[in-house]
């Protein structure tokens, strides 16, 4: 979250920072709970969310295959005609599950407080959203296919050569994800998000993050909006009404993101490079 800078067509590198972005074996103790639009809670193997067991990039379509979206319209009442598609739809589904990394100390100590307090700015970001969409919370990062990670955002190169620092970041790849011997299109979103501002702050960082991850890859120019492209003042910790009818709008649009007919039986074979969005 900075500066005003539309999102743009990124070709991921396998490691951002620290971060890999290739399988993942990460032993975790965090407990596992849902957040869906009803507030209620269950196991989120019965939300669907099955752990990957291989994935690779999804293949783009042939110039002849090709069907791109048109660009959206102005909307009274939203900042739809701010948003944009991938080369391959809407990077949208009916269910998100979400991993969150935990705390690793619980000591009490001034480290462990700020580790809660990131946590709780976390919570609180996926509670405002989990009022519009279905979210399962995870206990392992294979099961997820938008995943949260408790660091500052490396130094992103801009055009004109120049360096910029970010609170937050959401990296977007589009996948073949295989998953209980299914093969399926998936997005999945790497979200870096600063331990280090104050909790209010990171707060609004993470709405805003989340709101990337969850299909609103554009930005506001009303810095009232969660999604604001420049913020206030004030940090803005809840979901606006232009935030909330912006998503709704985008969930009622065709070309969301598909499985293509017939996926190739090995598709870790594939070479087509992965294809996503980038945005702070």
């Amino acid at each position: 979250m900075s500066a005003c800078r539309p999102p743009e067509v990124a070709v991921l590198p396998r490691q951002l920072g620290p971060l890999t972005l290739g399988p993942l074996t990460l032993a975790v103790a965090a407990a596992i709970a849902v957040l869906s639009p009803a507030s209620t809670f269950r196991a989120a193997e019965q939300a669907g969310c099955p752990a990957a067991t291989a994935t690779a990039p999804l293949p783009l379509p042939t110039k002849a295959e090709s069907r791109p979206l048109p660009a959206p319209p102005a909307v009274a009442g939203t900042y739809a005609d701010q948003l944009r598609p991938t080369p391959l739809g809407w990077p949208l589904r009916r269910h998100w599950c979400v991993w969150v990394e935990p705390p690793t100390s619980a000591d009490g100590s001034a480290a462990a407080r700020r580790q809660q307090d990131w946590t709780d700015a976390v919570n609180a970001g996926l509670s405002a959203w989990s009022e519009l969409l279905s979210l399962s919370r995870v206990s392992r990062p294979e099961q997820a296919q938008v995943r949260i990670w408790r660091r500052r955002p490396p130094l992103r190169r801009l055009a004109n050569g120049r360096s910029r620092a970010s609170h937050g970041r959401a990296v977007l790849q589009l996948l073949l994800v295989e998953r209980q011997q299914r093969w399926q299109a998936e997005p999945r979103v790497e979200l870096l998000l600063d331990p280090g501002q104050a909790p209010r702050f990171m707060q609004a960082t993470a709405l805003h993050e989340l709101g990337h991850a969850f299909g609103l890859w554009g930005h506001s120019d009303d810095p009232a909006d969660a999604m604001a492209a420049v913020p206030g003042a004030r940090a803005v910790l809840q979901l606006s009404p232009r935030d909330r009818a912006t998503l709704q709008w985008l969930l009622r649009q065709d070309g969301w993101l598909q499985t293509p007919p017939e996926p190739t039986r090995n598709p870790a074979a594939a070479q087509s490079p992965p294809q996503g969005l980038t945005a702070d």
